[in-house]
């Protein structure tokens, strides 16, 4: 499983280093489907840093909207 506190750069550097174990065609079936689940977790952490990370800014633009808004009273 994906290690919940990487950072977004950080599962995507293991990500990148599993496509490309995956692609070396080197690796047993036990370990494909083991770095490939792996894989998943990663994917889901990505999207849940990116989910994250789009709320924050779409607060951050709503109160700068509210902002410009008060000013131009």
């Amino acid at each position: 499983m994906a290690d919940k506190n990487l950072t977004f750069e950080q599962a995507m550097e293991r990500l990148e280093n599993n496509v490309k174990a995956l692609e070396s065609g080197e690796l047993s079936l036990d370990d494909v489907l083991k770095v490939f689940e792996e894989g998943v977790g990663l994917i889901r952490t990505c999207r849940q840093k990116l989910d994250d990370a789009e709320q924050k800014i779409e607060i951050l633009l709503s109160s700068l909207e509210d902002a410009q808004k008060e000013e131009g009273r």
